[in-house]
């Protein structure tokens, strides 16, 4: 099994700026990638941006592009998305994800596919 905690979630105005970090533990595989999906009040999950930890291909969402960053650490069991410009359309609950590739995260599931638990970003007018 594997374990996904997510932190780095807050209340912030609108052009601000937030870190998000998930620690991945427990039995992974390989290969793999990491990344992010986000849930807005009454609406479906919406992918966000994810890293393929083998290679370094990510995958974006256009609404994102140019304003949020993944990333991940050296030792590959922690994933950041740091957020930049935020716009009160970004208040969501994000979920940190795990699963085989990058392309699986932006489709939200499949075999070998992990959610965390969410952290809330509250972005104000």
């Amino acid at each position: 099994q594997v374990q996904l905690v997510e932190s780095g979630g807050g209340l912030v105005q609108a052009g601000g700026s937030l870190r998000l970090s998930c620690v991945a533990s427990g039995r992974t595989f390989s290969p793999y990638a990491m990344g992010w999906v986000r849930q807005a009040p009454g609406k479906e999950r919406e992918f966000v941006s994810a890293i393929n930890l083998s290679g370094g291909a990510i995958m974006s969402a256009d609404s994102v592009k140019g304003r949020f960053t993944v990333s991940t650490n050296s030792a590959g069991n922690t994933v950041y998305l740091q957020m930049n410009s935020l716009k009160p359309e970004d208040t969501a609950a994000y979920y940190c994800a795990l699963g085989p590739s990058a392309l699986t995260i932006s489709r939200m599931g499949g075999p070998n596919f992990y959610w965390g638990q969410g952290t809330q970003v509250t972005v104000s007018s």
